[in-house]
């Protein structure tokens, strides 16, 4: 039996020269998926802005308009464009751009609002981003933001968890509004029992919970972990649902290997020794 065409996919999200996150976990891991992907940086740091002082940044919005120039001469199509963190306001036209550009009639787009953690915005960015990124969401079929972003793409004052399961099954579906994509929440601290995601099919209206063994400490690059995984099951024709529960169990397991090396916190998790799981999860290997 031949090769099926590889899933070509585009992430369009900054470059953190050290320390997990970013191009520096979907590049290798969408690459282990099998998929053939390509990277438009939004902007290079010489660290991500979580734990670090000092970190030197340059902006590339005008090289992402340039890079875009170049594919159009190209004709190139993507069968999914997933977004990760941009630098400012004008970033989002740029990306919205290359969606309007690059999108073939099966294209799926991934959203990850990255903008805010633990209620507060990153400091890179400017008080209007959510504003912003509230364009950004609606060229989505899936966002995928943690709990502070869905407050700020919701505009409201956040609040500290846990949650009741009908408090995060109404902010879900508010978000599925305002943007008519599928949501996955991270980051979901529950009365229920524990921390783990929220699913909400914007079409059916299923709303799910997905329970995560909870570790205490602060690991970075985890949302970027979850989200890498959740979108290889997805364009590996898994459900939304199965791809959740595949990227909680990854996530869990690379911050568990992470914690026993009790490594720099700052410099993301181990999830490279992980990826034959990754690979036996997304059933690509035995």
């Amino acid at each position: 039996m031949g090769l099926l065409p590889q899933i070509k996919v585009l992430t369009i999200q900054d470059i953190s020269c050290t320390g997990r996150c970013s191009i520096t976990v979907a590049l290798p891991m969408l690459s282990a998926c099998g998929f053939n992907t390509s990277v438009v940086p939004t902007s290079v740091l010489s660290t991500h802005t979580g734990g670090f002082d000092g970190y030197h940044h340059r902006d590339l919005t005008g090289d992402m308009d340039e890079i875009l120039n170049h594919w159009k001469t190209l004709n190139l199509k993507f069968d999914a464009i997933y977004v990760g963190f941009l630098a400012n306001e004008g970033q989002v036209d740029s990306c919205i751009k290359f969606i309007e550009e690059l999108k073939g009639p099966h294209t799926v787009v991934f959203v990850d609002p990255a903008m805010a953690d633990e209620g507060e915005l990153y400091s890179l960015l400017s008080p209007n981003f959510p504003n912003a990124m509230r364009r950004l969401v609606k060229y989505a079929d899936l966002i995928c933001p943690n709990m502070t972003e869905a407050y700020m793409l919701l505009g409201e004052q956040y609040s500290e968890g846990p949650y009741t399961n009908e408090e995060i099954e109404s902010m879900a579906s508010m978000l599925a509004d305002i943007s008519d994509a599928d949501v996955v929440i991270t980051g979901v601290e529950n009365f229920e029992g524990g921390t783990g995601a929220a699913s909400f099919d914007h079409r059916s209206k299923a709303f799910h919970t997905y329970k995560s063994k909870k570790i205490p400490g602060v690991y970075y690059g985890t949302g970027d972990v979850f989200m890498c995984t959740l979108i290889g099951g997805m364009l590996n024709a898994m459900s939304m649902e199965y791809s959740i529960e595949i990227a909680c169990e990854f996530v869990v397991d690379c911050i568990e290997r992470t914690s026993a090396l009790e490594s720099d916190y700052r410099y993301g998790v181990d999830f490279e020794r992980g990826i034959p799981l990754l690979l036996h999860l997304l059933k690509i290997t035995e």
